[in-house]
């Protein structure tokens, strides 16, 4: 007998209703993005003459752990939220990949969206509350169905879901690749993972999504993680503009590979956001740091703190080298 169909069935998504990317309004453009440091202006007097007092002398150390950990090659990891890159730090970001500074990106599911929608079209972020009253918001047809499409085949691959992005992206004709953190981190061969929390991303509302592409792709993201985190000892883990996911993801690989013998206590950590909350100071800076090693606090604005700890760091690596 035919099961009847209730009120608490799934929705049906094959009438979802989309519209062309380009066509969007959006309130971020790559013309209004940041520029990497060239090395040549200096910032490092300036730094140099901040007090050794408070959060400016935490600046100065975190620079120099990072700065330190280059040195020795051990790894430096930057687990982020989108908000990196809907305020134009995608090119500060590169460089440091290119320069071999970032030996890891650790993103949740906003950041492969707003990094696809800038390669392709050259702007993200939409209105949400102009969009949300018509059931627009989140439906630019490209969007939804090209990064689902690019998820599913890399995942059939044997791909993580960052890998899976980047590679697409890094094969595509997207005008604006560029500036596009996940084909760099393809094209560099650094580890991009992607920590997905289903329900919350816009892709998640499309015909085209794969629960199980979604699923797989982002435990095999974890446990790549994990293997980076594993060779943590002397490096730097940096959580920026992620009050929840990143934090929570980063203290589970810590474990895992605690868990299975590594040895990862002389490390440093940093929380870098407008406020500090709870899980960041709870699960980066205070319990990884308990056994060794030291955590950080850094408050500000990303677009600004953000492009000065790359500039300290760039020139701090030119003095050392």
């Amino acid at each position: 007998m035919r099961k009847k169909k209730t009120s608490t069935d799934p929705i049906d998504f094959s009438g979802i209703r989309t519209y062309p990317l380009k066509s969007r309004k959006s309130k971020v453009s790559i013309k209004e993005f940041g520029r990497a440091h060239n090395g040549r202006d200096r910032i490092t007097p300036f730094i140099d003459s901040l007090p050794d007092i408070l959060a400016a002398k935490d600046l100065k150390a975190v620079i120099a752990a990072v700065v330190l950990a280059h040195k020795k090659k051990r790894p430096v990891i930057v687990g982020m939220g989108a908000h990196l890159t809907k305020v134009g730090l995608n090119p500060i970001l590169i460089d440091l990949m290119e320069r071999g500074v970032i030996s890891a990106l650790a993103v949740n599911g906003a950041v492969i969206i707003h990094d696809f929608e800038l390669a392709m079209a050259g702007k993200t972020s939409e209105d949400v509350d102009e969009q949300l009253a018509s059931g627009a918001f989140g439906m630019a047809e490209e969007t939804g169905r090209d990064l689902n499409e690019a998820i599913i085949k890399g995942v059939g691959q044997g791909l993580g879901v960052g890998e899976s992005v980047g590679q697409w992206i890094h094969a595509s004709k997207a005008p604006n690749k560029p500036h596009s953190l996940l084909a760099a981190a393809y094209r560099l061969g650094i580890p991009a993972t992607v920590h997905i929390a289903i329900g919350t991303d816009i892709i998640h509302m499309h015909p085209a999504v794969s629960g199980a592409a979604l699923g797989e792709g982002s435990l095999l993201d974890f446990r790549r993680l994990c293997s980076v985190v594993a060779n943590l000892e002397g490096g730097v883990y940096l959580n920026i503009g992620s009050a929840v996911i990143l934090p929570e993801v980063f203290l589970k690989a810590l474990t895992v590979v605690r868990n299975l013998g590594h040895t990862v206590e002389r490390l440093t950590t940093v929380n870098l956001d407008f406020i500090q909350q709870y899980r960041p100071l709870t699960n980066v800076v205070r319990r990884p740091t308990q056994k060794g090693g030291k955590g950080y606090s850094l408050t500000g604005h990303h677009e600004i703190m953000v492009p000065l700890l790359a500039a300290g760091i760039i020139e701090q690596i030119g003095r050392t080298s």
